[in-house]
């Protein structure tokens, strides 16, 4: 199946300035060689630690972040070649979801000017056709007529959360980026909305770059599966794989971290040594080598490439001798 979205070899770095005339002193490499793709009316998963580049890696693909180096084809389209003008026109077709609703509504504009304006911007619909399209969004997100006169601080959490989602598929994009949308949530509005996103990507036919810290909202919403950190990729490939058989030490350090539900059934954790690196001073071999528990002393001198194992793709001399 060919992929709506695909990024090949994805670089993003930005420049650290010092000084009374910000003069530039080094740059920190958030995004290192990144590669996935996306079929369409799938659901690829982006999961790590924060800081790993996740959400860098979404501001790229909507140019909200100028790509360093790599591709960004979206529907055939480098997206990195397009101009200011036309990036601006692609994006209604690409909508991003953020982690906290709050600070990304307007709280001087009512709920019905919120959904409304991006179709105005776009030149979309207007008057009884653009009115007619603000309901019907509403009433596909569970919000009530009555209540798009309010403003986002009339609203709960979910409620809000809920007319992010609708302002970004108003203009029926085929790409959703969704940058943690749960995690500012209690775990039962959680499942609300990703049962929202979930339906919604079925009857609209959406495909979706899903961004998490947690697994098993992953594992509720994802047919594949990047696990980064660092800015690099560690391990990817088909969700159930990874998540059921994860062979890079990093991502079963992140499978053991995820608290149980049997109090009885008490997990062995690996406990990892020492902190991350900086991104500024990051070593000459593995960025996970002076955490990992399987560490070589290869691992310190050189850096793991990515290779086809096992039905899916690894970053690890474990597996690359």
């Amino acid at each position: 199946m060919k992929p709506l979205l695909q990024v090949n070899n994805l670089r993003k770095t930005f420049a650290v300035s010092s000084g009374l005339i910000n003069k530039k002193v080094t740059e920190v490499c958030a995004v290192d060689n990144l590669s996935f793709s996306i079929p369409e009316r799938n659901t690829l998963a982006i999961i790590g630690e924060s800081g790993c580049g996740k959400s860098t890696t979404a501001k790229c693909v909507l140019r909200l972040h100028e790509p360093t180096s790599g591709e960004i084809i979206f529907d055939g389209e480098n997206l990195v070649n397009l101009s200011r003008e036309q990036m601006r026109l692609k994006r209604r077709h690409i909508q991003m979801i953020y982690q906290d609703p709050y600070s990304s509504l307007n709280p001087r504009m009512s709920v019905r000017s919120l959904l409304a304006e991006p179709i105005k911007a776009h030149k979309l619909a207007f008057g009884d056709e653009l009115t007619h399209r603000v309901y019907e969004m509403a009433d596909m997100v569970g919000l009530l007529k009555h209540q798009l006169n309010r403003y986002p601080h009339q609203f709960s959490g979910g409620q809000r959360q809920r007319i992010s989602i609708a302002r970004a598929l108003i203009m029926r994009p085929r790409l959703i980026l969704a940058d943690e949308p749960v995690s500012a949530l209690d775990v039962s509005i959680q499942a609300q909305v990703l049962n929202l996103l979930s339906s919604l990507q079925e009857e609209l036919n959406l495909t979706m770059l899903f961004i998490s810290h947690d697994l098993n909202v992953v594992r509720h919403v994802s047919n594949h599966v990047v696990v980064m950190y660092l800015g690099k990729v560690m391990e990817a490939g088909n969700t159930e794989t990874i998540l059921q058989n994860p062979l890079h030490p990093y991502t079963s350090a992140l499978l053991e971290s995820v608290p149980g539900l049997d109090p009885d059934n008490k997990k062995t954790r690996t406990l990892l040594k020492d902190d991350a690196f900086s991104l500024s001073a990051l070593p000459v071999g593995c960025v996970f080598a002076n955490r990992c528990p399987k560490v070589m002393k290869r691992c310190k001198a050189e850096v793991p490439h990515m290779i086809s194992y096992n039905d899916r793709e690894l970053a690890c001399f474990l597996y690359n001798s």
